[in-house]
């Protein structure tokens, strides 16, 4: 799919990777849907940058695990626009996640982000693109998808779920609208990350660098535009997975 002239709804669009993302689909030329969570301010912001590139803007509050609110974001987006053809679920929560616990909190809400947010706007966008003969969803994933990360077991279990949800997209959308998802490595620093962690991180890849931002939005383009591949998942983490291997075997 080639992204000019189309339409794209980024969820948690408004800043970090998902801002880069927006304006990265804006370059190419599509109409982006902005949207946030609590990060109204940001928002607007991006909106401004994206109008830059001479395409529409639509910043948009929803929370991604209200299918009620999810509703009234794609009802807005396609008056709007017509319709959506590129739908990225970018959302996300990060925080940590003892185990056993007596207290559901951060589980509740990394499931209701992680998992209920892909499935509603997903279930709510797919009838447009399915309505306009096509259309492209990307979602976002991590490499705790393929471990488990202590104290984050919700987060953990959530990015898991997206890749068996993209799976799943791309049979039940099939042939009409194809699904697939990046799995980002190290890409911006967390705000509770001092150096030493900062670099710990770096070390760990096989690159011996962090990403970047632009990278992983060249990653969702390229799967947005790839229109024989459906299903399927990118990693993109500079050999995260394997740099535990680079100074001895077993």
């Amino acid at each position: 799919m080639q992204l000019d002239g189309k339409t794209a709804l980024v969820t948690g669009g408004a800043k970090r990777v998902g801002r880069v993302i927006s304006l990265t689909l804006a370059e190419a030329g599509a109409n982006v849907v902005i949207n946030y969570n609590n990060s109204a301010e940001e928002a607007e912001a991006t909106a401004a940058e994206v109008e830059a590139f001479g395409v529409g803007a639509l910043p948009v509050a929803a929370d991604v695990g209200d299918p009620v609110a999810v509703e009234a974001m794609v009802d807005a987006a396609i008056t709007r626009f017509g319709g959506i053809d590129v739908l990225v679920n970018n959302a996300s929560t990060f925080h940590a996640d003892p185990f056993p616990t007596t207290d559901l909190t951060v589980w509740n809400q990394a499931i209701s982000t992680l998992v209920n947010g892909p499935f509603n706007c997903t279930n709510l966008v797919a009838p447009s693109m399915l309505e306009r003969g096509g259309g492209a969803i990307v979602s976002v994933s991590d490499l705790s998808a393929f471990e488990a990360w202590p104290g984050y077991i919700g987060h953990a279990v959530g990015k898991s779920a997206i890749l068996a949800m993209t799976r799943q997209f791309a049979l039940e959308l099939a042939p009409t609208v194809r699904a697939n998802a990046v799995v980002f490595g190290p890409a911006l620093r967390p705000h509770d990350y001092d150096d030493d962690r900062y670099q710990r991180t770096a070390d760990k890849t096989l690159l011996d660098r962090w990403g970047t931002p632009e990278e992983m939005a060249h990653a969702v383009k390229y799967l947005i535009e790839a229109d024989y591949v459906t299903g399927e998942y990118l990693v993109i983490d500079g050999g995260q997975r394997f740099g535990h291997r680079k100074a001895e075997a077993g």
